[in-house]
Formats: structure tokens, sequence, C-alpha cells
């Protein structure tokens, strides 16, 4: 059964840095389209980053501050998040495995979620 584990959210002052991490089994990180989503309370669930074949896409909130990265080893992929600022402040969610159906920038085109980490950015 696949599972994907999400960890290393916190809570951290404005212009720091956390390093989410999404461990995966029974799936290869590094053969699917994998990708990183948050949502904040009362809004919808939105696209971050994701890393896939032909290549990485960014928010543009996030360009230049976030950087998503997998390691074939450990099957795991990574969020480093630099610069945060309060607006950072979400459920951070992994997912996996596009399902071929709409873009890979849209939650309802992945298979398979975790269950989401917290970040918490102070002012």
């Amino acid at each position: 059964q696949v599972q994907l584990v999400e960890s290393g959210g916190g809570l951290v002052q404005a212009g720091g840095s956390l390093r989410l991490s999404c461990a995966a089994s029974e799936l290869t990180v590094s053969s699917i389209t994998m990708g990183w989503f948050r949502q904040a309370p009362g809004k919808e669930r939105e696209f971050v980053a994701r890393v896939r074949w032909n290549g990485i896409t960014y928010a543009d909130s996030v360009k230049g501050r976030f950087t998503i990265s997998r390691d074939n080893a450990k099957n795991t992929m990574y969020l480093q998040m630099n610069s945060l600022k309060p607006e950072d402040t979400a459920l951070y969610y992994c997912a996996a495995e596009f399902t071929g159906y709409g873009s890979t920038t849209e939650a309802r085109s992945y298979k398979y979620w975790g269950q989401g980490t917290q970040v918490t950015v102070s002012s």
C-alpha cells in the first residue's frame, strides 16, 4: 500500500528556513511526478512545486525561495524553504503520481497524498 509521510514542519520566525521531507513507500519517487501543495485555513489547497521527468515548476509565490528535490537512495522528496513569510503559513502536503488528467499544478490531478505537516511563520 502506497504511503507518503511528511515531516519537518514547525514554527519559525519570518526570514527563517525549514526543510520538509516526504518519505515514500511502495512507489519510487525518482520515476513519477511528485509535488508539494499547501492549504491555509479557509482557503483552497494550492500548488507550491512539482518535479517530474522534464523538469521542475514552482508557484510564483515561492520562486527563488523554495527548492524541491529528491533523494533516490532514500526514496524521499524534500522542500527546502528559505526566507519564509507569514503568508507561507499552511498545512503542507506532498502528492505523488500524476493521473494524466488536468495539470500537474492542480491538486485534483494527483493520486496519492500524505497526511500533511504544519508550517507556521510568525511575523
